[in-house]
């Protein structure tokens, strides 16, 4: 193997207190950085657009080390720091696409015969540029574009607001059981895991937080149907005017501020609604394609899960259930009937899929599938937490890429899985290749002390998915930061690379090759493997209309917010769950307030890319399939028409060129079981 990059972070280095001095000094430099390149007369890739992209990487460099920081080692200092340096950045990419001089000269290159001698990465950069201008404000009289740059200021706040909220209504809660038999159904690995927790916060018993490995188990398993319904209250409240912080970190009036502003923004841009703004740089190409696109998907799957909901109704009566069925039940008695019917229960699995075996089995797909090698470091690389683990990715012996690996929850980490680029792959004015590094972060129940980290069916996948994701981030031939890796892909096939890597996890060799019991050494048996196999589509059309009901929300809420007669984010969500729930929710449920995906993330109006991406992986997997799942060819082709190629060319092209046609939905729907 190579040697690690010599540029990466130093964490134990990073001091709060001088976050600021650094922003605001990096800030100045580039401010004057943009005034030299702007003294130029004729402008060319070399002379203009080269010395932006250098700048921007080593921004990125700074302030990328504060945001990550500030999502996996939170800290009351980090996060005021933070709140008082992010409206500084964002205020100087503002006022960076407000300059009317920039982008006159670089529509002057655009508009030149340099532009014809420039290669496709090259153009496409220049393109975007222009795009994200207009995006910006560029065309808008004086008034309306510091309008303009007001609001983009108050939403990068805001966002930040509505994020701390979720953060601090989910660590701010805790249920504790003091009385052993309300443990009755839960797995022993999960007890101990609350045991653990109680001790750390000096209680007695056991204590269940709102991170996903804790609650959900509980939801899952636990027979105690109060506490089900109590930690699911608990969950489903988060960050609203209701539920256990009643108020307290309340993120309803920040939903009414973000859409007013967006929607305002949108207008000034002459857009009918954010919707319509949002895909203006996606792969759909018009709102009422994404519309027609989420409501065909529910009308092939609505009936199914119908069906389903009602076949969970039927069992729990057949096990002396007489109450009313309700969204706190459905997880347990599903589960129930997936281990009756499949004989299948995901905890016995989990002995079998110790993190050690799982990630070499991970490294070995990649290798067959992208001719690339992965060893952890032996660099002994500095991190953020002693769990972290440095990989780096070889070919042929040569070092081209490297990746961070954060897989537990903490208290001071934000919840959820995700990939993040750390550096981006880039050459500089100087001739200098910058290897790519990026960050793959989940958050699995810990390990017990002295134990290794055992995973259950559905982390190997989530792990895969960020696997993906980190991939295409790392395998980029693409030599422009902006451009490389999931670098300005468009955001609806973003999730094409993150979401084939899953297919593999339902192969019966992969599953082997993952799986290596805990204590015995055994591989998990074939008739467990096709238990396993045989439940995948179970209650599959439920799974398939909650992410709907998601996607449908989140674009129809931000074409509603345009209208006079606008009555809110919750009537639309009720509004939304008349066509797509297959069970009441309770009217106190108050699942956008907790919805970082759009209110704090980068989904607004775009949270149906998941399901358009699901539709290119199945797809794209299915050539796979037919080809056979380690064929060599196939998987050097999705490498050099889509790894490689990062946000380099139009992602509709990409795809054709791998699949050879058009994208068709029948895969997905294959995939998941739906008739």
């Amino acid at each position: 193997m190579g040697q690690l990059p010599n540029n990466l972070p130093s964490f134990s280095n990073f001091d709060t207190k001088e976050l600021n001095q650094q922003i605001d000094s990096f800030l100045k430099s580039a401010r004057e950085t943009i005034q030299e390149v702007l003294k130029q007369e004729n402008y060319t890739w070399d002379n203009l657009m080269l010395p932006l992209e250098d700048m921007d990487v080593e921004l990125g460099k700074v302030w990328g080390l504060a945001s990550h920081l500030h999502s996996v080692k939170n800290s009351p200092e980090l996060r005021d720091a933070y709140n008082v340096a992010q409206p500084k950045i964002s205020e100087f990419y503002t006022e960076l696409g407000q300059n009317t001089e920039l982008y006159d000269a670089i529509l002057s290159i655009k508009n030149s015969a340099h532009f014809e001698k420039l290669s496709i990465g090259q153009k496409t950069l220049i393109e975007n540029s222009i795009r994200s201008f207009k995006l910006s404000g560029i065309a808008l009289p004086e008034m309306e574009r510091k309008r303009f740059a007001e609001i983009a200021k108050e939403l990068s706040s805001l966002s930040t607001q509505f994020s701390n909220n979720v953060l601090d209504a989910t660590q701010n809660y805790h249920l504790q059981i003091q009385d052993e038999k309300d443990l009755a159904g839960l797995p022993q690995n999960v007890i101990d895991a609350a045991a653990a927790c109680a001790k750390s916060k000096d209680l007695e018993g056991w204590v269940f937080t709102l991170d996903f490995p804790s609650f959900q188990p509980l939801l899952t398993y636990g027979e105690s149907r109060k506490h089900r319904e109590e930690i699911y209250h608990a969950y489903s409240t988060r960050a609203s005017e209701t539920g256990p912080n009643a108020g307290k970190y309340d993120n309803t009036e920040i939903i009414d501020k973000i859409l007013k502003l967006k929607q305002e923004a949108s207008k000034l841009l002459g857009f009918e609604h954010f919707s319509q703004k949002s895909i203006y740089t996606k792969m759909a190409t018009s709102s009422q394609q994404v519309l027609g696109f989420i409501d065909q998907l529910i009308e092939k799957s609505h009936p199914q899960s119908l069906e389903e909901i009602e076949a969970v109704k039927k069992y729990a009566q057949s096990k002396g259930f007489s109450d009313e069925l309700k969204t706190w039940d459905v997880g347990f008695y599903s589960e129930q009937m997936r281990q009756e019917f499949y004989d299948l229960n995901q905890e016995e699995l989990r002995p079998y899929f110790t993190i050690d075996k799982v990630m070499n089995g991970l490294f070995e797909l990649a290798s067959k599938l992208y001719g690339i090698d992965i060893v952890e470091s032996s660099d002994k690389p500095d991190v953020w937490h002693e769990d972290v683990k440095v990989y780096e990715i070889s070919r042929n012996g040569e070092t081209i890429a490297a990746f961070y690996l954060d897989l537990y929850a903490r208290s001071d980490k934000r919840g959820g899985a995700w990939m993040n680029g750390c550096l981006s792959r880039h050459k500089d004015a100087q001739g200098q290749l910058q290897l790519p590094v990026c960050y793959l972060v989940c958050n699995f129940m810990p390990p017990a002390e002295g134990k290794p980290g055992l995973l259950i069916h559905n982390e190997i996948t989530t792990l895969f998915h960020e696997f993906g994701h980190g991939l295409h981030h790392m395998l980029t031939k693409v030599d422009i930061a902006g451009i490389a890796g999931v670098n300005g892909v468009a955001w609806d096939a973003v999730e094409l690379p993150s979401q084939i890597m899953e297919n593999w996890c339902w192969e019966k060799d992969v599953i082997r090759s993952l799986s290596q019991h805990v204590e015995s050494g055994e591989v998990l048996p074939d008739d467990k493997i096709q238990r396993l196999l045989n439940a995948k589509n179970f209650n599959s059309a439920l799974a398939m209309m909650r992410q709907l009901e998601f996607a449908s929300f989140d674009f129809r809420l931000h074409i509603e917010s345009a209208k006079d007669d606008f009555k809110g984010a919750q009537q639309v969500l009720n509004d939304v769950r008349k066509k797509t729930a297959a069970l009441a929710t309770p009217e106190w449920n108050r699942f956008q307030n907790a919805f970082s995906h759009i209110f704090a993330g980068g989904y607004s109006a775009g949270y149906y890319s998941y399901k358009w991406a699901e539709v290119l992986s199945a797809d794209a997997y299915s050539l796979f399939e037919e080809e056979g799942i380690y064929n060599e060819a196939t998987g050097k082709k999705f490498l050099n028409e889509v790894l490689e190629r990062g946000g380099e060319e139009d992602a509709a092209i990409l795809f054709k060129n791998f699949r050879g046609r058009e994208p068709q939905t029948e895969a997905l729907l294959r995939h998941s079981g739906i008739k």
